[in-house]
């Protein structure tokens, strides 16, 4: 799926809607200012993925997308190892930036991948009106891209396209930085396409 300037800038505002509501809700559970933003939205073929996935260690929270569009395809936040530590140092008031991840951490990353996603899924109701719905998450820290591949081997095919949201998240911490990644199977896909289509019919 290719995206002219205005799908892109669609994309990015439903994005930014549900980037704003995980933003609200992180700042209760951490207990200082929070904003977060969506600066880039990429859609890229599902064979080329490998080169927006680093090798880094991470934290891959993992979704099956159900609701209206029930086992309509995957959403993974992925978050670097240090994004981690430190969001679970704002969480529980510790400093140590240069631990390893423990079972604090794993908890922590279930917990704020759920919020994130949650509110991305809760902002296509309001934006595109389709109600989609995360299951129950399951957590991998590994290499992403050892983790993606593992998620993309059991779709067999089923996805042809990736949405990329490249999120930012700024505190009274550094920011921190990690993907929220669409994989929505043939007919989501579809779905979403002619939505977006809509949206921008009063634009044109």
């Amino acid at each position: 799926m290719k995206l002219d300037t205005i799908q892109k800038d669609a994309l990015a505002e439903f994005g930014n809607i549900g980037a704003a509501h995980a933003a609200t809700t992180l700042s209760q559970m951490l207990m200082c200012p929070i904003e977060m933003t969506v600066p880039d939205v990429q859609v890229v073929d599902i064979a080329e993925i490998h080169k927006y996935v680093s090798n880094e260690i991470s934290a891959m929270i993992v979704f099956q997308i159900q609701g209206e569009v029930a086992d309509g395809g995957y959403v993974i936040v992925s978050m670097p190892k240090q994004t981690i530590i430190q969001l679970t140092n704002l969480m529980l008031g510790t400093g140590d930036p240069d631990r390893d991840i423990n079972e604090m951490d794993r908890s922590a990353a279930i917990e704020i991948g759920n919020i994130m996603i949650s509110a991305f899924l809760d902002a296509t109701a309001e934006l595109l009106g389709i109600v989609m719905l995360p299951s129950p998450p399951a957590l991998a820290i590994d290499m992403a891209h050892a983790a993606f591949e593992s998620v993309v081997a059991q779709m067999a095919g089923e996805v042809n396209d990736v949405i990329i949201f490249n999120t930012m998240l700024t505190s009274e911490a550094p920011p921190v930085y990690g993907g929220i990644f669409m994989l929505p199977n043939v007919d989501l896909m579809h779905q979403l396409s002619l939505m977006l289509e809509r949206l921008m019919e009063p634009l044109s």
